[in-house]
Order: C-alpha cells, then structure tokens, then sequence
C-alpha cells in the first residue's frame, strides 16, 4: 500500500478539486491510500475506505509572503502534509498551493540530500515525437552556478530514468546555440562539468540544446536556470491554450469550416490531447529527503489527479534511493563553488 498525503486547501479551488481528483485517483489505483489533510469542516463530507482524514487549522493562501507560510502558519495543511511525509507516514506530499511557500516549507522541514545544495522543480512539456521532454529548474533558483546545474542535471536523470521505467535518459544544456563556446561563462563552465560527468558514467550528456528543442524532443532532459525554466513553462501552456482556442474558432466560423472540423476530427482530437498541459502537472521538488509534487494552482480534477498519479510512481519506484545513488556516484563533481576550498582558507580559520 502506497501513502500520499494531499494538502486539499492548496490550489486556486481548494477541496471542490481535491477531493474530486483523490476519489478518482483511489478508484484507478486499488494499492494506494491517501491522507486527506486540511480544514475538518471542508473535509468530513469525503467518505472512502482508503483515505484518512488528517485535520489541520490553518491554510496557506495563494498570495501569502513566504515568511507568513513558514514561520506563522505552523499548522498549515501544506506543512501537516509535509510533516507526513518526514513522519514516515506517507511515501510524498502533493500540493497545488503557493510555490514559494511550498519549495521553503519543504526544505525547512525535510531538509536537502547530502551533495545537493538547492532543490529544483521538475515537471514535463509535450514535444513533437509523441512523449514529453523534462525540464529544471522551474523558478525554485533564478541564480545558478554550473554546479547548480550539475546537480539539476544528475536529478533529473534519476527522475526520468522512473518515469521511463529503467533506462539512461539523454541531457541537453539550454543555451543560445550548440556550440560549446556560446552562452555565459556560467553556461560554458556548466557544459565542461557535465561532459566530465558525461566521461564518467554519470550522466548521458548529449551537449547544448536550444529552446525549440524542448518541444522536439531532441533529448530527454533539459537542463536550465529557473528564471529561463519558468518562463519556457509559461511560454507553452500559453501557445497551447491559444492553439487551441484558435482551431475552435476557426472551425465553427460558417459551415464550411464545421465540415471540415467534422472531417478532420480525430485528428484535431489528437493533437489537442498531446497539447493539453494538465496531462503533464505535477512537477516534482528535487533535491530534498522526501518527495513532494507540486500541482498547477489553477489545476482541474483531471490535472490534480495527474500529480497524484506522478507522485505516487515516483513512491512505487523508489525514485528518492535512484536520486541519492546518483547523487553518492557523482559526488566528486557535485561540490557547488561556495564549498570549494579556497588558498590559505583553512590556515585563516584554525
């Protein structure tokens, strides 16, 4: 039996989406149990014989500061599921509340795996060949150093090797072109220290990629700072959500064009299926001594139910062991460059 614990306040609608997706999700995995956490009275009308009620008094708001959520909210159903999970009662925690709030109450509770310095999120974007391309950092750092992204790199091969179910996955740096001599010297620096890693076994590094190649599928993973992480998140939801709107547009202007949609429909379904973002919620914090998946705020049941669906493959599959074999494997290279010893620093401080 797998455990997952829900923060059902979190999210732009809160239990009304929740628990509709966790009572869709305990019917499709009969080995699953969920601790439903938050307000009693938002909850108690929720029945099933494989979810626990878990009660907590208070709830972090879309728009609280980072600073209220952790150190004033203390008994908030984001950290009582949290809690669950560093309790050892549930196998992850999934949230569709405040991001910050999420990424700093876990950290603060679970604390980060020895030789990661900064957890990433994780989550996937449809590409072109049918399957989806993973993609950290998205906006857990907007500053990275190359070990940073290193470390991001040796996580998300960990993840995808569970999602895929076995397997090395390929790795592609983000940058304004392939060649090794482009970007930031930030970037160049990343590049050198995850061919090292490439040379080493630890990572199938396949070199630089660019943006469009998320959506291609050149590679399995792509490896990028936050700030550029998000904005490539947000970017594709965007484009999808306009495509989208405009094929309905177009084919119910006159009716030539519903033929036409009526003749082309199974296509149009299709297409559509793969471009719609909430079979692909739930991004994943990594990085951390537990997992915890963070669900789309404005999620539906259906994209709510597909962050428990990733949270618990991830528990069935012992994705956080895969993260720290990894990590204890790479571990020469891993050392981010504030922890690199510096000439004369050890004399200084003795």
């Amino acid at each position: 039996m797998i455990t997952l614990a829900v923060d059902c306040m979190g999210g732009d609608h809160g239990p009304r989406v929740t628990l509709a997706a966790c009572r869709q999700f305990l019917d499709h995995h009969p080995d699953a149990h969920l601790l439903l956490v938050g307000l009693t009275d938002s909850l108690k009308a929720f029945s099933h014989e494989r979810a626990t009620l878990v009660a907590a008094s208070e709830v972090v708001a879309m728009d609280d500061p980072v600073e209220v959520a952790l150190r004033k909210k203390k008994d908030s159903s984001m950290r009582v599921a949290i809690q669950q999970v560093k309790d050892g009662t549930a196998a992850a925690a999934v949230s569709a509340g405040n991001t910050g709030a999420l990424m700093a109450i876990a950290r603060y509770i679970l604390k980060t795996l020895d030789g990661i310095d900064r957890p990433a999120i994780a989550t996937q974007m449809p590409n072109a060949k049918g399957g989806a391309t993973t993609v950290l950092d998205l906006g857990a750092n907007v500053d990275c150093s190359a070990e940073h992204l290193l470390q991001f790199a040796v996580m998300g091969s960990a993840l995808v090797s569970v999602l895929n179910d076995g397997g090395e996955p390929t790795v592609g740096l983000l940058n304004i072109g392939e060649e090794a001599i482009k970007g930031s010297e930030v970037i160049k620096k990343a590049g050198e220290l995850l061919r090292s890693a490439g040379n080493a076994g630890d990572l199938n590094f396949v070199g630089n990629v660019e943006g469009n190649d998320i959506f291609k599928g050149v590679v399995d993973i792509v490896v990028c700072d936050g700030f550029v992480g998000n904005v490539a998140l947000k970017a594709s939801e965007g484009v999808a959500t306009m495509i989208i709107g405009g094929l309905k547009a177009e084919f119910s202007r006159n009716i030539f064009t519903k033929i036409a949609a009526i003749a082309a429909y199974p296509i149009l379904k299709a297409l559509m299926k793969r471009m719609d973002y909430r079979r692909y919620n739930g991004a994943a914090l990594l990085g951390l001594r537990g997992l915890v998946f963070k669900s789309h705020g404005s999620a539906d049941a259906m994209a709510f139910e597909q962050a428990l669906n990733r949270a618990y493959d991830a528990a069935r599959n012992n994705l956080l062991d895969r993260v720290r074999t990894r990590i204890a494997h790479a571990a020469p290279l891993l050392a981010p460059a504030d922890a690199q010893p510096q000439p004369g620093l050890a004399a200084a401080t003795h």
